[in-house]
């Protein structure tokens, strides 16, 4: 008898998708495997634990489930955070029955290895579902990783962050002559140039946010843009990310240069210039590179 059946693995992954697309920006995996359980009745199998390591198999199964969905499109996986693309919603839609989804799903995954020219094995066709693989086991060592480090950074004290965005911009190759001390700033809390004494290229201003009620929104961003000159580049870092239409104002603009950083992209580009960081600034967020096993796409 098959553990875990196509038709199961539908039901699973149905219930994620059915989760996720109340929430469009997308919802920790913790949290939707969560929600998923208190939607099905687990089976004795699902409810046990691997005996090798001690994991509780309906976590995995779930986790391996969605494999298909993700490499077909119809599911986003970053940084621990699991959301629902606009070709899933329309094949939950078109796809009522959970077997009929998941081979959609394995069809286009099917397609998907085919144009990375890999060979496609026929066991991929089966209506049982391996669980066993490298894929559930980096993905959860890359959650856990994500919610270590940006728990961190959201319980720096806001003038550590201020200095730890500074670094940054200091191992990035840029001129850090003004970062704000405490008290009222004006707007902006760092300063930075091109060269030593400001005389080429621009003026990069940059507001810092480490805590906020909510993601950035377009009023705070327009104040922001108030304080940039007509040859400024300004740099928006907010930890709890963007609104659309935030994001939309910053892509939208046409005479002011700006960027915008979340957490995740902040943290991409510690880790892309971690090397040129002086070794007290490493210390601001200190990291190490762990080795797991590849998964097999």
């Amino acid at each position: 008898m098959a553990e875990l059946t196509r038709e199961r693995a539908g039901e699973m992954v149905r219930a994620a998708f059915d989760v996720l697309m109340a929430h469009p920006d997308g919802l920790p995996a913790r949290e939707v495997i969560a929600a998923v359980e208190g939607r099905l009745v687990l089976s004795e199998f699902e409810q046990g634990n691997y005996p090798s390591t001690g994991a509780r198999r309906f976590d995995k199964l779930l986790r391996f489930s969605t494999i298909g969905p993700v490499k077909a499109g119809w599911l986003v996986k970053t940084k621990g955070s699991w959301a629902v693309t606009a070709e899933g919603r329309a094949a939950f839609e078109r796809f009522s029955n959970p077997a009929e989804f998941m081979r959609e799903s394995g069809r286009l995954y099917r397609l998907w290895k085919k144009s990375q020219a890999e060979e496609i094995s026929e066991t991929e066709a089966v209506d049982e579902v391996p669980v066993e693989t490298a894929a559930t086991t980096f993905e959860e060592a890359d959650e856990s990783a994500w919610a270590e480090i940006s728990a961190y950074l959201a319980n720096m004290p806001p003038y550590d962050f201020q200095e730890l965005v500074a670094a940054l911009l200091r191992a990035m190759g840029y001129h850090v002559p003004w970062v704000a001390p405490r008290g009222r700033d004006g707007g902006v809390d760092i300063v930075a140039f091109t060269d030593p004494i400001g005389a080429t290229g621009p003026r990069i201003k940059v507001q810092v946010k480490r805590v906020s009620s909510g993601k950035i929104g377009v009023g705070e961003l327009r104040s922001f843009l108030a304080v940039l000159g007509s040859q400024d580049v300004g740099l928006y870092v907010a930890l709890a990310g963007f609104s659309p239409d935030a994001d939309a104002e910053a892509r939208t603009q046409e005479t002011r240069r700006l960027m915008l950083l979340d957490a995740q992209r902040l943290v991409t580009l510690w880790i892309e210039h971690y090397g040129q960081l002086a070794e007290q600034d490493k210390q601001r967020l200190p990291l190490r590179p762990v080795y797991f096993l590849a998964p097999g796409d």
